[in-house]
């Protein structure tokens, strides 16, 4: 565990990021393109809900990565919480800008695909009150971030509240099983396997794929900027302090 955590440190993330992310935004722009260009242009309309279905390529994978994003806030809160690792805490803040842009998306494109569907933008059915919380969780951690800074203190206190929400997850992924939903059930990956046609399955997938490798280059982004950020600031204060000894040296001499 200790090499595990020396080799995340954060002087070699951004030596492996440097090298990772032409490829990761190569990734990102052919995949992201063909599945758009798959969804919008080659997968027929659905017999019962018409040209409205290519909305599920844009609110499937944000829905996907909404939860994904949450997972890694939870993960990197654990590092934060049990080893103080400096790099977790900048995962965890970085992440959660993310995972609400996800989240924002899923819940904008769902109202948008409910309305011709169920008649309603909005329904306080389980599925979508839970993402909604999800939504809810993000909006919370970025404030507590924000008020607290990046003090030890607010690390934990976002870290804790991160991990306390993690209960939304599995709520969201089996409400549609639990409880009697408007929301369709799982209908991707499933025990009996997928009830999508592979004309319709394949560009989604491809914008899965697409998408993750797009929450990749941008967490890496926002990672990187994070860390120049905290060095500088490190910097800073270094440079005042050492003034402020300085001054205090001279009125000393002077006294």
């Amino acid at each position: 565990m200790a090499s595990f955590l020396d080799y995340v440190n954060p002087t070699r993330f951004m030596a492996i990021s440097d090298k990772a992310l032409p490829w990761l935004v190569g990734a990102s722009t052919l995949l992201l393109g063909v599945g758009l260009y798959a969804a919008f242009f080659l997968v027929p309309p659905d017999y019962q809900q018409g040209e409205t279905v290519r909305i599920m390529y844009i609110h499937v994978p944000s829905a996907w990565l909404g939860m994904f994003a949450y997972i890694v806030m939870s993960s990197a809160s654990l590092g934060v919480l049990v080893w103080r690792h400096p790099l977790a805490d900048a995962a965890q803040k970085t992440a959660a800008p993310l995972g609400a842009a996800f989240t924002f998306t899923c819940l904008v494109t769902g109202s948008l695909w409910g309305r011709p569907m169920w008649g309603t933008y909005w329904e306080w059915d389980a599925r979508l009150t839970s993402f909604l919380v999800l939504f809810l969780l993000y909006l919370g951690i970025i404030a507590v971030r924000q008020t607290m800074d990046d003090t030890p203190r607010g690390a934990r206190v976002a870290s804790i509240m991160t991990l306390v929400g993690l209960i939304d997850i599995p709520i969201i992924k089996f409400s549609v099983d639990w409880w009697n939903t408007l929301h369709q059930p799982a209908s991707v990956f499933r025990a009996g396997g997928s009830t999508i046609s592979g004309s319709m399955l394949w560009p989604l997938l491809v914008m899965a794929l697409g998408a993750s490798a797009l929450f990749l280059t941008l967490h890496f982004m926002a990672l990187r900027n994070e860390i120049l950020r905290r060095r500088i600031a490190r910097l800073t204060m270094d440079k005042i302090r050492a003034g402020e000894s300085e001054s205090g040296a001279l009125e000393a001499g002077a006294l």
